[in-house]
């Protein structure tokens, strides 16, 4: 299923006695002991090297410690299971990898699991994992969960110290929790989240505080949805029936509001965001790709960094002033309502070729019909998540998307705790499924 580029038995098996230990004394860490949590290969991970889903960036650049995220899980008491698989440098939407394999989706595994963040979805999906980390710089975190089943947060810009990440894109990238339910999503949340170190030149912001909802005890009624109608339905039929079904069911459950917007110039915003996100990537990279040896990546990573390499200056500065622009029509829209809903992707996973096990894949079509309701979250830093509501006629997932104003995350997951409510009795396990809780009696297992 290539769902990981690098993992360490002998590593796992030292972390799983440690807390073995633990709980023998009566002194485990926190609810976080012992559970397995995947890291995305875009992510500081000791003992691992960070690859980026490259055959030759951690040779440039060699991982020295954790990311201040993993320290964080390991504080709790997690046991970080190895690396996940990825899209080469996050360059790409299907998470297709030519170096380390072509990531399966549990549900059909003839189809992508989506990207960049293939791997982390894909190991919670199949259950090896109840949490795994990704990082979301175009909807990698949303769109892969959407497509495999899965919960996906983003969240907001800043939120989760970005320390011991690659710095692909350093504006619009964000470190985001893939889990199997809102409740895994949360505690992970809950243990990462926060400023990586007081600053002294920083005055304090009760905006960005972080605040943990009482899950059981939300209340949500009078909460008020935008839809921005044309947007909405920009999907494939079976993806616009399930989830117009699903907000119909959160109005009906929860006497929620619909609040009819417009969002302008979404188109622009893509583009601008698509040019935001090469020439930083780019931008990143440039030292190291004056001297690499362009038949180390996949052709589809070629591809992309020809035409990263072809934006200029100016174009980069425009691209900020419609992000400046796009900020504005948000905060009109957030003065309306509280959360903005949309599904999360315009098509579900589509088949892998054959061909692109070598070289990789860059399919525009598909790709823009993938990540055309992720952008806004990455642009504007704004806080989204991805919520399984249903399958389409060939039982591949299909996500809701919430998104909210900065900072407000608790809404965010007080909406989707709710909406996971409605459907945790039609959730259906995928064709690849492993069930760590269920006790095996075979003998040598």
């Amino acid at each position: 299923m290539s769902f990981f580029i690098n993992f360490s038995p002998k590593d796992i098996l030292q972390q799983a006695e440690d807390s073995t230990l633990r709980y023998e004394k009566g002194e485990p860490i926190s609810v976080l002991d012992g559970v397995p949590i995947a890291v995305k290969d875009e992510i500081d991970c000791l003992p691992y090297p960070t690859t980026g889903g490259t055959k030759w960036l951690h040779r440039l650049r060699p991982c020295k410690t954790d990311a201040c995220c993993v320290t964080r899980l390991r504080s709790c008491g997690a046991i970080l299971v190895g690396k996940t698989n990825m899209h080469e440098l996050g360059a790409g939407t299907s998470g297709i990898n030519p170096h380390y394999g072509t990531p399966r989706n549990p549900y059909d595994r003839r189809r992508i699991t989506g990207g960049s963040s293939s791997g982390s979805a894909a190991v919670v999906a199949a259950g090896l994992c109840p949490i795994a980390l990704g990082v979301d710089g175009g909807g990698s975190v949303r769109m892969p969960a959407a497509l495999c089943g899965v919960v996906g947060l983003k969240p907001t810009f800043g939120r989760i110290p970005h320390e011991g990440v690659l710095p692909l894109n350093w504006t619009v990238g964000m470190v985001g929790i893939l889990a199997g339910t809102i409740e895994d999503a949360f505690i992970a949340y809950a243990a990462i989240s926060g400023e990586a170190a007081p600053s002294h030149h920083k005055t304090a912001d009760e905006s960005s505080k972080v605040f943990y909802p009482l899950l059981k005890s939300a209340n949500i009624s009078g909460v008020r949805l935008a839809k921005y109608g044309k947007w909405f339905n920009d999907c494939n039929e079976e993806i616009k029936i399930i989830c117009s079904r699903a907000l119909d069911r959160l109005l009906e459950n929860y006497c929620l509001k619909v609040v009819e917007v417009t969002i302008p110039e979404i188109e622009a915003m893509r583009l601008a965001h698509y040019l935001t996100i090469g020439t930083e990537c780019i931008t990143s990279f440039s030292t190291h790709l004056k001297n690499l040896d362009y038949a180390e990546l996949g052709w589809d990573v070629r591809a992309a960094l020809s035409v990263y390499g072809a934006f200029s200056g100016e174009e980069y500065i425009k691209a900020q002033k419609i992000r400046n622009r796009q900020m504005q029509f948000h905060n009109r829209i957030f003065a309306e309502a509280d959360v903005i809903v949309s599904p999360m992707t315009g098509v579900t996973a589509y088949p892998i070729l054959e061909d692109s096990h070598q070289t990789g894949e860059l399919d525009y079509v598909n790709g823009a019909a993938l990540v055309q309701y992720s952008i806004a979250g990455n642009f504007l830093g704004l806080p989204a998540i991805s919520v399984p509501v249903g399958y389409d006629k060939l039982g591949l997932p299909i996500g809701l998307q919430l998104i909210g104003r900065p900072w407000c995350e608790a809404t965010l997951i007080h909406i989707a705790y709710a909406l996971q409510a409605l459907y945790v009795e039609e959730y259906r396990r995928p064709e690849v499924h492993y069930d760590l809780m269920k006790k095996r009696t075979a003998k040598g297992s």
